[in-house]
């Protein structure tokens, strides 16, 4: 997989804008349920009240806090709160006390030290009530009389020996009990100013809420911005190996095709390609936002509580053994799903592309139960596979679900004990939440690589396949005095991995203005030798060489523009007669075009159709006979005006008289083309200046026809079987 994402050099801007967006999305995630405790504890249990610092405080009570704290921070105190005289009608609406008391205004927004100061200020007078309460105290409080009245009356050194006790005392209580008294002591102060603390709860859920919204508006715009840039990362990835794939085997040799096959060389330009493309859109998401929530989710819930930590860490360790169990169960099936999917294709293609012969042995049946077996198969994998992993979706849910009943088991104690809040306990189920599918989007993408992986390796097996054909890296020149000349010399080839060669030591020349032909039985090498002269194949031994250069020597696309080469089976493309029959040099006049097609026999039939040259023609070439596929294939080799013509059994769908007035027709432009005919028939090469004759793969006569019929048996024996005796003598 790793050697796939080098194809993603190009995209790093878009990766980068990725990371940059998941990053603000997982913090914008784990802010939420920040705002979900506040709305709890702050907004509905302490009435909006954020800190213990007043943001306003009548005289008497401050008076009364000066004596719980030290002078340095009164004097903080009485620097940071702005002292307002009683009947100032600038505040008297706002704060309805200033009629008969003066009150101090906070002006300033630094408010964490004042914070400190009078949470500790507030927390003893909440201990300084209770112990007023008790009937038995350490601190002898006379009836009639509160703990304050009493340090009014101290001297400064018993004061700060009773200030230390009440301090010693707040020391051992929870920190939520201590701040809970400390906004109710604020709640009560902002009642007597006279502040309506029920309009104070409702602005502060509004714009918590209004807050809330707007996060997830944001992540809502951030996460269309991660799929669009994700999908079109991965289409462009996808777009890149389909293109590597397809130039690359645009370039295999017969070989290589053979040694793939070609529905295997379809199912991976296309499945393989579309499994890596799926994978690398949901890879783009989870690898930078699933670490982020999980890391920041735990330092959440550890900074919140620690006690409840490992409620989180049991859960995902059974997370992880669920998930690795199921890994185990499916990683074998991942690898087996595509090559199923190979055989599914196969199967398909062949039964496809084999229809007419399907029908004309009345084997339709045998067929269908053949894909019917490989279809089943791959159902029953691909059923295995997608059973396994629907069982993770429910596992998931009830470990979530028992995750949530175990914090809020745990947290409610916390909250009887005072030690843990309402709001923190939600907050904690929903970092938990984000934890756990942080946990399971990884483990979702460990499950996923696997049959990409699979498919990355197929891809880059293709890629990185050596070509057993390549150009040379220095391109020799081609011999001006001996153009149109082939020579074979010493050719010896064997099929790779093969054990024994099927041509040996082949030795002839062809030249220019003549025909060679090839003949022999069936099995015998005449294609595979041809073949060997456009480098469909290259020779195990011995060398080829045109115009007096080894076309080992010559890079292809040089060797090729000076073949003209007609295959056994006459194969079309789709588009029309045009298109085809230019194929080969899209710069061909339209009067050349009719040249080609007059001398290939083709000129009837074309206009004798509606459109003429314009006629479309289907995929394969299906609506038009074998005989007219094979004409315009010769019509197509013809308008590139090649110095060599190779016909390979290329008359064998023709009638003899059609096959007559094109060999009389192209005998008149080839005067100085070297021209190569495979055949079956006699009558076809009967004319030919030079036929050779193969027998298992080795020259058993060069010559003319009647050479040939009296030194070569071979020959003679395929001669008598096709024409008689007499036709033999006068050929």
């Amino acid at each position: 997989m790793f050697k796939i994402f080098k194809y993603l050099k190009t995209s790093i801007i878009s990766i980068l804008i990725i990371m940059g967006l998941l990053i603000c999305q997982a913090n914008l995630d784990l802010a939420l349920p920040d705002y979900t405790s506040k709305i709890i504890n702050i907004g509905i249990q302490q009435n909006g009240i954020e800190n213990a610092a007043l943001e306003v405080i009548s005289e008497s009570t401050f008076n009364e806090i000066s004596i719980l704290v030290d002078f340095e921070e009164l004097e903080y105190l009485k620097e940071n709160y702005k002292l307002i005289k009683k009947g100032n009608s600038k505040y008297i609406k706002e704060y309805p006390i200033l009629k008969d008391e003066n009150v101090y205004l906070l002006n300033t927004k630094k408010i964490d030290k004042i914070d400190e100061i009078l949470t500790n200020a507030f927390s003893l007078f909440y201990v300084s009530d209770m112990l007023t309460k008790m009937e038995n105290n350490s601190f002898n409080i006379p009836a009639g009389m509160n703990l304050i009245d009493m340090l009014t009356n101290m001297d400064e050194t018993t004061k700060e020996e009773t200030i230390k006790k009440l301090e010693d005392i707040l020391s051992n209580m929870p920190d939520t009990i201590l701040n809970s008294s400390a906004i109710e002591f604020v709640k009560n102060e902002y009642e007597k100013v006279g502040i309506n603390l029920g309009k104070m709860q409702t602005n502060y859920i509004i714009t918590s809420g209004a807050k809330m919204l707007g996060i997830a508006l944001l992540i809502m715009l951030v996460a269309i911005g991660v799929t669009f840039f994700g999908s079109r990362l991965a289409a462009k990835l996808a777009y890149t190996l389909r293109s590597k794939v397809f130039e690359k085997i645009v370039h295999f040799s017969k070989s290589e095709i053979k040694k793939f096959g070609t529905a295997s060389l379809i199912t991976r330009t296309t499945n393989d390609i579309q499994q890596i493309q799926q994978v690398v859109v949901f890879l783009m998401r989870i690898v930078f936002y699933a670490p982020i929530i999980a890391i920041g989710g735990i330092l959440k819930t550890t900074s919140a509580d620690k006690s409840m930590l490992w409620i989180i860490v049991l859960a995902v360790i059974t997370l992880f053994i669920i998930l690795g169990t199921l890994f185990i169960v499916t990683l074998p099936k991942f690898t087996k799903l595509q090559v199923l999917i190979d055989k599914l294709n196969l199967v398909a293609r062949e039964t496809l592309s084999g229809i007419p012969v399907i029908r004309a042995f009345s084997n339709e049946k045998h067929e269908e139960e053949r894909f019917d077996k490989a279809n089943k198969t791959l159902t029953k994998v691909n059923l295995f596979v997608n059973r396994t992993m629907a069982l993770m979706m429910p596992l998931m849910m009830l470990l979530m679900n028992v995750v949530c009943i175990a914090i809020v088991w745990y947290g409610a104690v916390g909250v009887d004990s005072g030690t843990i809040q309402v709001g923190d306990i939600l907050a904690y189920i929903q970092y938990s939440m984000q934890i756990i599918m942080a946990f399971l989007m990884i483990s979702m993408v460990s499950i996923m690589l696997p049959r990409a992986n699979v498919s990355a390796k197929r891809i880059v097996e293709i890629l990185e396949t050596k070509d057993t054909i390549i150009d040379p890296k220095e391109e020799q020149e081609f011999d001006e005095t001996k153009k149109g000349l082939v020579e074979f010399k010493n050719v010896c080839f064997r099929y790779p991995d093969a054990s024994e060669d099927i041509i040996t030591d082949v030795n002839f020349k062809a030249l220019p203005g003549t025909t060679t032909a090839l003949i022999g039985s069936t099995g015998s090498g005449k294609s595979t030798l041809i073949n060997l002269i456009p480098r469909f194949f290259d020779v195990t031994e011995g060398s080829i060489l045109i115009d007096g250069v080894d076309i080992r020597n010559i890079n292809q696309e040089t060797l090729r523009n000076k073949i003209g080469y007609v295959p056994q089976k006459g194969i079309l493309f789709s588009g029309n007669i045009e298109s085809n029959v230019k194929y080969g040099n899209k710069s061909v006049t339209f009067k050349q075009m009719e040249e080609a097609a007059k001398i290939a026999q083709a000129t009837d039939f074309i206009e004798a159709k509606p459109k003429k040259y314009k006629e479309s023609i289907a995929q394969g070439g299906t609506n038009v006979s074998g005989g007219q596929r094979q004409r315009l294939a010769i019509a197509r080799a013809l308008a590139t005006n090649p110095d060599i013509l190779i016909f390979d059994d290329s008359f064998s769908a023709l009638d003899f008289k059609t096959d007559a007035k094109l060999r009389k027709e192209l005998s008149k432009v080839t005067k100085d083309k070297t021209v190569f005919i495979v055949a079956q028939r006699i009558s076809t090469i009967m004319n030919a200046e030079q036929i050779i004759v193969l027998n298992e793969g080795k020259v058993v006569g060069i010559g003319t026809h009647k050479e040939l019929v009296k030194s070569c048996e071979v020959y003679r024996e395929i001669a008598l079987s096709q024409i008689g005796e007499e036709e033999i003598n006068n050929g």
